[in-house]
């Protein structure tokens, strides 16, 4: 079998305090299930590791039921090999080198969505921020950042992901990522 690269995508960890998962602890956890080169960007719950086999939905039930039984709680975890991640950054339908990091998101969600489930939203009441919809992800330009977006705001809403992981990276932690992955 050939060894691919992934990243793990925590969703939730370490905000405000809540859902404390240390790094330190993340690493040996991922290799306590058999992966390899195992390391951690940032304290947000991106970990890039290693697997000789299994998929991506696989693995990342696998990380969450261990993440459960060391910390006592539940972590949604996606999982994405270093190709994937690429794609995303090659397919990014903004200008991402002419934006500062902080004004550009990816949303990474578990399944397929398409533009139906965010039909609710007049794109032209948020402008000038905007989103795209891609492969299994959502890219938002908020040039205030995130922490400002009211699109943001919306787009975080339970009825809009409903039925689905979602987590977001900002356009830093997402090029780090693609950086790690590749083999």
């Amino acid at each position: 079998m050939a060894i691919t690269t992934y990243a793990a995508l925590l969703r939730g960890i370490n905000v405000g305090g809540h859902k404390k998962v240390p790094m330190a602890r993340l690493r040996p956890l991922l290799e306590g299930l058999g992966h390899g080169d195992v390391r951690t960007h940032l304290q947000s719950g991106n970990a890039v590791f290693t697997a000789d086999g299994g998929d991506e939905e696989t693995l990342a039930a696998g990380i969450g039921r261990a993440l459960e039984e060391e910390f006592g709680f539940a972590v949604d975890v996606l999982v994405r090999d270093g190709a994937y991640l690429k794609a995303v950054v090659d397919a990014c339908p903004f200008p991402a080198a002419d934006l500062e990091p902080k004004q550009l998101h990816v949303t990474y969600f578990s399944a397929p969505v398409d533009e139906d489930r965010f039909a609710s939203l007049a794109p032209g009441d948020f402008l000038p921020e905007e989103f795209r919809i891609g492969d299994r992800v959502l890219y938002l330009y908020a040039p205030e950042g995130l922490g400002r977006s009211k699109l943001a705001e919306q787009l975080s809403k339970p009825a809009l992901t409903r039925g689905i992981i979602a987590t977001s990276r900002n356009w830093n932690t997402v090029t780090r990522l693609v950086e790690m992955t590749r083999d």
